[in-house]
């Protein structure tokens, strides 16, 4: 008996117009069965739980794809599942509490069927995990993620606000005048990184060299990653405990700018990153976080008087108002999101968003 994998059985239903096959079913047939057989008898090497875990993600693929097609979900579309490609170097399993893991006394992670993994610990869980995922990246390193309850951690409240304007030339603006400079991670470790991808392909397919050549440039992907999401988080934690009550950005187009020959600079910046970590930080901390329209034009318009300039291309860095106000385009722009977001905040609570005459 051939025994297919979960999504060939239903993607195979679905053509020949048979009912949806159940989880049950499924489970029954690609994981109870599927053990008897000699072809599939290696997944009684590894606990059940971990192979359930893998239905429970496809199954949530598979219901956020039909509510994605019948209009429940809101959001982009969402493709079908599919087979997860040959050349993904990245390997994740999931244990929850029914697997019994456990945290041992001597620091050490018990998984089933696996034994005590030494841990080096970025900080212990400060609650009871309810599940752990080891993962192992494309540069051969695992990690441990623990899904653990905390409670908020509020902050003490005050008055004051921020806008932050998102950019290239610096990576982040505030509307207080403070200037973050752009790390440009991918710029900096680019010669190395050409020269590890230059050796990748001298390499002979399927030798060890080139097993080595491709963890050496896995390594330099992932080091560089680690660099942009530690000054990322640092940045937006510093922005979070500072004595401000309220964050405001501009909602920018990240895939659309991706699209242009800002491309390299706009993925190395890390806004998407950014702004997440800032929402659910804010979120945490009892902190207000806001979104303003992407078309909302805060580099054309005026602070002082609410003027439009007509255009404004990108080497204009300062420009003067018919009013006769002089600007800085960034911290204008800052000063403008801050604005729109407070403005969007009063109108969402029914104030006065109107300037008086």
């Amino acid at each position: 008996m051939v025994h297919l994998l979960p999504c060939s059985i239903r993607q195979d239903a679905r053509e020949r117009g048979l009912p949806y096959i159940s989880d049950a079913e499924l489970s029954k047939r690609v994981i109870t069965e599927a053990k008897q057989t000699p072809q599939r008898a290696w997944l009684g090497e590894v606990s059940s739980v971990v192979l359930q875990q893998a239905l429970a993600d496809l199954n949530a693929a598979y219901r956020n794809f039909f509510a994605s097609i019948t209009g429940k979900r809101k959001g982009a579309k969402v493709a079908p599942p599919k087979f997860r490609s040959r050349k993904d170097r990245r390997q994740a399993i999931r244990f929850i509490h029914n697997a019994r893991f456990q945290i041992t006394v001597g620091g050490k992670l018990r998984l089933p069927k696996i034994g005590d993994v030494k841990v080096r610990w970025s900080r212990r869980p400060p609650s009871e995990p309810s599940s752990v995922t080891v993962v192992k990246d494309a540069s051969g390193r695992h990690f441990a993620s623990f899904v653990v309850e905390v409670g908020e951690q509020s902050l003490p409240e005050t008055t004051a606000e921020v806008g932050i304007d998102l950019g290239l030339t610096h990576f982040a603006v505030l509307s207080d005048g403070r200037k973050i400079d752009n790390p440009r991670f991918l710029r900096r470790a680019e010669r190395r990184l050409k020269k590890a991808q230059q050796a990748l392909s001298r390499k002979e397919k399927g030798s060890n060299n080139r097993a080595k050549a491709r963890a050496k440039v896995a390594k330099a992907h992932a080091r560089m990653a680690d660099a942009r999401r530690d000054f990322t988080h640092k940045l937006s934690t510093r922005i979070i405990r500072e004595s401000i009550q309220a964050v405001i950005v501009e909602d920018l187009s990240v895939k659309g700018l991706a699209r242009t020959k800002f491309a390299k600079s706009v993925h190395d910046a890390g806004w998407g990153q950014f702004t997440a970590m800032l929402a659910y930080k804010a979120a945490r901390h009892g902190r207000t976080f806001t979104k303003i329209d992407r078309w909302f034009p805060s580099s054309k318009l005026c602070s002082a008087c609410g003027a439009v300039a007509e255009s404004m291309p990108l080497n204009v860095r300062t420009w003067a108002c018919s009013c006769g106000a002089g600007h800085d385009r960034d911290v204008n722009a800052a000063i403008n999101i801050l604005a729109a977001g407070q403005a969007e905040r009063l109108n969402a609570c029914r104030g006065t968003v109107r300037p008086s005459a």
